[in-house]
């Protein structure tokens, strides 16, 4: 397969977390230098900072991995290409030919498609939908987005009013299942496949389409497919139900539920949702590409994850705020921030991840990132360009807003001078900034960023010294849910002790 692309390689700016070295002294100076990394540490740190990478690209090789090391779940790193070359090799055939063929099914025979997982297997296809679907793709017409379904996102959560009302809106909008937009669809997405929420939302819609479609109906085996590990209750769920296994998709094991954005489990909703999945994994294998291969100077993953670690460890900024400077990247930073929670928060230390979406969030949060508490960094995340042609300021007789004097300006100019506005001001009260620049937001874009978040974090954790692959404290909250639902209803069957946090 041949696939020419634009130079659309993403950019990260650390400047603004480093302390200049010939800055004249002054108050703010001093600021800057002790609460910035110093250029001559970062020169220091290089050493080990190679170190790290070295470790990372070591596990991709390991076979038996020691106790110590468990779990290893590095399979991530190499996926995108691999996906790729099996792709150019094989066709349909290759698992990513599965997913688009599977998505083009699902296009063809249903007008919604319902998404049920937990963890990444939630945030993760929720971002690619937000980033590159329009913003209201779901109140469009049919005819506004042919053949793309309307897409929803459930089995996250324990609210039994939020599932019913989308129970209700299926139930309001669909009532002839022979019209295709009046059928509905669900993707179970869950490597353990166990996880207690997902599981009961799963149960309630297969309900939901025996009463719909009805028992004979082969629409109740068309309609819905499933990602999970390769031996899963949602597996053996499906096979019993008499679902040829082309309907299940696996994660493999030596991927993490948070880091299987380009498993199935987000290969197949991006297939669901027309997006361009082979640009989305180039974009990827290119951001992989950089880290193994490319120095620091042009490494955007050891740039970030060297200043991450270096101001959270040293300087004392262990508040992680990702800004993310369009609304249509907001499910990405929720989903970076269990990324960034489960993989670095251990023994108790760790980054605390936020996101706001500027300059949304200015009002919000500008005043606390100002003049709060000096523990924390900002991550600006920059759209350099937007897809549409812009809309600008016009002339108007009325003056009374007083915006005749930005005529002709345009609201991405309006949101750069904001961000320029924000992070000039940082830089005056000595608060440490960075930005992150994606040329435009594209799957190609949107892949590369995912990966360089994933890998930074990777090596991050390496740095510090934990296992970013293991999820322990959240096992311990399901442990005494699991203890609490067994003393009211002994006969609830949920989640087991050894399944991954997802």
């Amino acid at each position: 397969m041949a696939m020419e692309l634009p130079d659309e390689a993403i950019a990260f700016d650390y400047q603004g977390a480093v302390a200049p070295a010939l800055e004249e002294w002054g108050p703010v100076a001093e600021m800057r230098a002790r609460h910035f990394v110093a250029a001559q540490r970062l020169k220091d740190f290089l050493p080990r900072l190679l170190q790290a990478r070295g470790q990372v690209t070591a596990e991709r090789e390991m076979r038996h991995v020691p106790l110590e090391l468990q779990p290893l779940e590095p399979g991530f790193i190499d996926l995108p290409q691999q996906h790729l070359d099996a792709f150019r090799r094989k066709g349909e055939a290759s698992e990513l030919g599965r997913c688009i063929a599977a998505g083009q099914r699902l296009r063809d025979d249903a007008d919604t498609v319902v998404f049920l997982g937990a963890g990444g297997s939630h945030f993760g296809p929720r971002a690619l939908f937000e980033a590159l679907k329009p913003a209201h793709h779901n109140e469009l017409p049919a005819t506004q987005r042919p053949g793309v379904p309307r897409a929803y996102f459930d089995g996250c959560h324990a609210d039994s009013d939020a599932l019913q009302d989308l129970l209700d809106l299926l139930q309001l909008t669909c009532i002839d299942p022979e019209n295709r937009e009046e059928r509905w669809a669900v993707v179970a997405i869950s490597k353990s496949g166990s996880s207690l929420e997902p599981a009961v939302a799963l149960r309630q819609f297969r309900r939901e389409a025996a009463e719909y479609y009805g028992l004979r109906s082969p629409w109740q085996k068309k309609l819905f497919l499933a990602v999970t590990g390769t031996t899963s209750r949602v597996r053996d769920l499906f096979k019993a139900a008499g679902h040829p296994d082309d309907d299940v998709f696996a994660i493999p094991d030596n991927v993490g539920g948070r880091f299987s954005i380009f498993t199935p489990a987000g290969l197949l909703p991006a297939a669901v949702l027309g997006l361009d999945v082979r640009a989305m994994l180039l974009g990827a294998a290119a951001m992989t590409k950089r880290f193994l291969d490319e120095p620091f100077e042009r490494n955007p993953v050891l740039q970030l994850a060297a200043v991450n670690f270096l101001l959270t460890e040293e300087c004392g900024k262990p508040l992680r705020a990702l800004a993310l400077w369009s609304r249509k990247l907001e499910a990405v930073g929720r989903w970076y921030e269990q990324l960034v929670g489960e993989s670095l928060a251990k023994q108790g230390r760790g980054p605390t991840p936020l996101t706001l979406v500027g300059p949304r969030d200015l009002y919000a949060r500008g005043q606390q990132l100002q003049d709060g508490p000096r523990d924390r960094v900002v991550h600006n995340v920059v759209i350099a360009a937007p897809r549409g042609t812009p809309l600008t300021v016009q002339m108007a007789d009325r003056n009374e807003d007083d915006l005749n004097q930005y005529n002709r300006k345009s609201l991405p100019e309006i949101a750069r001078a904001a961000h320029a506005g924000a992070t000039r001001a940082y830089h005056d009260a000595a608060r440490p900034t960075t930005d992150l620049v994606l040329p435009s937001l594209t799957e190609h874009t949107l892949g590369q960023l995912l990966q360089l978040l994933m890998l930074a974090t990777v090596v991050e954790a390496r740095l510090m010294g934990v296992n970013p692959y293991s999820a322990p404290g959240v096992e311990a909250a399901r442990r005494h849910q699991r203890d609490v639902l067994k003393q009211a209803k002994p006969a609830v069957t949920i989640a087991t002790e050894d399944e991954e946090a997802e």
